[in-house]
């Protein structure tokens, strides 16, 4: 993430304004070089892979152990553990030392699927039999603590199911209706952490606009705004975390709508143009809000780029170890979201 100001200086602050216009991709592109550069914002180092997914039905794991004696008994159940955000959160967390229980829910898809982590194998089990698993589960494992990034679509049941058998869960699916999300856990008194964006620096940015926001309303009244996000080319919507960051500037006094965004999906657009490291396409998360004052002099730039999935892997693992311990000490409150878990101040 990034802040700039920049000041005009000569008369070809205009143009260059022109040129740079937030990579739309209407528009010439002329940038001097990619917006992933611009900042000085390395993408970070790749880390050897701590899972390595086989081809065959049982997908043999090979892990890199940094256990945690702590976190050691902790029994986790991945619900969507087939996909890649799943399998990075399973790697995180048994890397920290959560155990992960030997069965997980799943699309129709993915029935009778066998991941192996090192000898310990997970069975994917479908819609038909998913309550009776999660209950036996829970049952055998009742410090189990359930983790979902299935589909939007399956949110809401997923959740129903979470609170019909009691079980706590980190909820970090988008999508569903929210609203109903609420109710349905806030009626079942389960625990569970809720979040659309489960990196912890990105939440944390996420938090400071919402504190600039209230206590600073209007300081960007007639400023105008350009936002462009980058993200693999199956995400097809506006990201959540653009929609919340945009809120906050219209709150200090920007004019925007959520139809004004950039997406850059095209593969060629986002290594050309955003600077995106091309082993990162099929997972990263290139943001940039861009502000100009009225008369142009004046211009601010916040910028956070993200490339695969181990920040919100990582950041799962600490919501997960949160609940545990809001779980073992019975505590009053009973929905908490990641700006609880980083108000905690015990990440690791």
């Amino acid at each position: 993430m990034a802040f700039v100001v920049t000041p005009s200086f000569n008369a070809s602050y205009t143009t260059r304004r022109e040129d740079i216009h937030l990579l739309n991709p209407c528009f010439e592109l002329k940038i001097e070089k990619p917006f992933g550069n611009r900042l000085s914002c390395r993408p970070p180092i790749p880390r050897k892979p701590l899972v390595a997914m086989a081809s065959n039905s049982v997908q043999s794991v090979a892990l890199v152990s940094t256990l945690d004696p702590r976190n050691v008994g902790t029994s986790i159940m991945v619900n969507g553990c087939t996909g890649k955000v799943g399998r990075a959160v399973l790697e995180a967390a048994i890397a920290a030392g959560l155990n992960p229980v030997p069965v997980a829910l799943g699309g129709p898809d993915d029935v009778g699927k066998i991941l192996d982590f090192n000898g310990k194998q997970i069975e994917i089990h479908g819609p038909s039999d998913r309550e009776s698993v999660l209950s036996s589960a829970f049952k055998e494992y009742p410090d189990l603590i359930v983790v979902d990034y299935t589909v939007p679509s399956a949110v809401n049941d997923n959740a129903a199911l979470y609170c019909k058998v009691g079980v706590p869960f980190v909820m970090g699916t988008t999508g569903g209706d929210r609203e109903l999300l609420y109710k349905t856990v806030d009626d079942s008194k389960v625990y569970a952490v809720i979040s659309p964006q489960m990196g912890k620096q990105v939440v944390a940015f996420l938090a400071a606009m919402e504190i600039m926001s209230e206590q600073f309303p209007g300081a960007f009244s007639g400023y105008d705004l350009e936002v462009m996000e980058s993200h693999q080319a199956s995400k097809l919507d506006v990201s959540g975390t653009a929609k919340a960051v945009i809120s906050c500037f219209k709150k200090l006094g920007a004019e925007f709508e959520e139809e004004q965004v950039k997406l850059i999906r095209d593969p060629r657009l986002q290594v050309e143009m955003v600077g995106v490291p091309e082993e990162y396409l099929s997972g990263h998360a290139f943001h940039m809000y861009h502000l100009t004052s009225p008369d142009g002099t004046v211009s601010f730039e916040f910028q956070h780029n993200v490339c695969g999935r181990s920040i919100y892997a990582e950041g799962t693992v600490d919501a997960i170890l949160f609940l545990a311990k809001k779980v073992r000490s019975n505590a009053d409150k009973r929905i908490y979201d990641m700006i609880d878990v980083l108000r905690e101040g015990n990440m690791r």
